[in-house]
């Protein structure tokens, strides 16, 4: 096996049972590992085999769960979604399990890039997939984990953090801000679906062929408002993880009115139900989750600064989303 020094025994044998499987590779244990960029969680390899003839090769992906994981979400509730979007077929097939990680289906599909949140033909198809992600029927309970997430993410910040950390974020106030926020944004009767949170382009796959939209990485997926979760995929255009700063947002990516309104129209038609008030108001709702999308994942950059061994500037990235929270915080004014 070559390319991928910190692959597991486990995941090794599991490697060499499924390529026994298939006829056509020359040798099951010479197993070709290649690392892939942008994960921001955990280290992910394409794994393919040579083969004695001219068939195109079989490729599986290997997933090993970062360190500290346990802290941000839960993964045996992050693997009975990826096994239930399979069954929907809304995603890769699970191939295998191990201790530290698992093998998945490698998807014949481009993942998108920075550039392709922008193009308005993949945007209307995004939001037409992510309609259609927010209806799907999950198991388990579909009460809102976005106010618990952003108490328990708070609470292991201050637990692990340094006392500088601690002041320059103001996590000693946090909670109170959270709660009027909540208070604020959160109101009776709002759209409510089980959401991916963490859409961003490295996590949206098209197929080149019919233009087909994937979402994967169901890692902190969960039941939320809907508008929390295109707030954050309008978040991520400000976004590009492989650049030299991949921890910086530029603000003047955000996408603008006529995108915001383009996005909403189509995800509403998804469900036949393009009434201008209604597009009106869940923009309008979008706009107000975008400060709990900022503080999602400043904490997260906060906690992750602490556990995660990926090379990325967390606290940079934990900077950059406080900053822009209380650049924008207007819901003082509003409540």
């Amino acid at each position: 096996m070559s390319g991928g020094d910190d692959i597991p025994e486990e995941a090794y044998f599991l490697l060499h049972q499924l390529a026994s499987q298939w006829d056509g590779v020359a040798d099951t244990k010479e197993i070709i590992l290649k690392p892939l960029n942008g994960s921001m969680t955990n280290r992910v390899y394409e794994c393919h085999w040579r083969w004695r003839e001219d068939n195109a090769p079989k490729k599986v992906l290997v997933r090993i769960y970062g360190h500290g994981a346990k802290l941000l979400f839960d993964r045996e509730s992050e693997v009975r979604a990826f096994e239930r979007m399979s069954q929907l077929g809304q995603g890769p097939r699970l191939l295998g399990r191990f201790p530290s990680g698992r093998l998945e289906e490698f998807l014949n599909a481009r993942t998108l890039s920075a550039p392709d949140l922008r193009d308005p033909n993949i945007s209307q198809k995004i939001a037409v997939k992510l309609h259609e992600f927010h209806n799907l029927d999950i198991e388990g309970s579909s009460h809102p984990r976005l106010w618990e997430r952003l108490s328990d993410w708070l609470e292991n910040s201050r637990r692990l953090s340094k006392p500088g950390i601690i002041e320059e974020f103001q996590l000693n106030g946090l909670q109170a801000e959270i709660t009027k926020l909540k208070t604020a944004i959160s109101k009776p009767g709002e759209r409510v679906g089980f959401c991916h949170n963490d859409l961003q382009y490295g996590n949206i796959m098209i197929d080149e062929k019919d233009g087909n939209i994937t979402l994967i990485d169901y890692e902190y997926a969960t039941y939320n408002p809907v508008a929390f979760d295109i707030a954050n995929h309008f978040c991520e255009m400000m976004a590009d993880y492989h650049t030299e700063t991949p921890h910086l947002l530029h603000q003047k990516k955000y996408p603008d009115f006529a995108e915001r309104q383009r996005f909403v129209e189509c995800y509403l038609k998804a469900s036949g139900n393009e009434d201008d008030c209604e597009v009106e108001k869940l923009i309008k709702d979008i706009d107000h989750y975008v400060l709990a999308s900022h503080i999602h994942w400043g904490l997260w950059g906060i906690l992750s600064a602490n556990v995660a061994e990926i090379d990325f500037d967390y606290l940079g990235y934990a900077r950059e989303r406080f900053k822009l929270y209380y650049q924008h915080c207007f819901w003082n004014e509003q409540a």
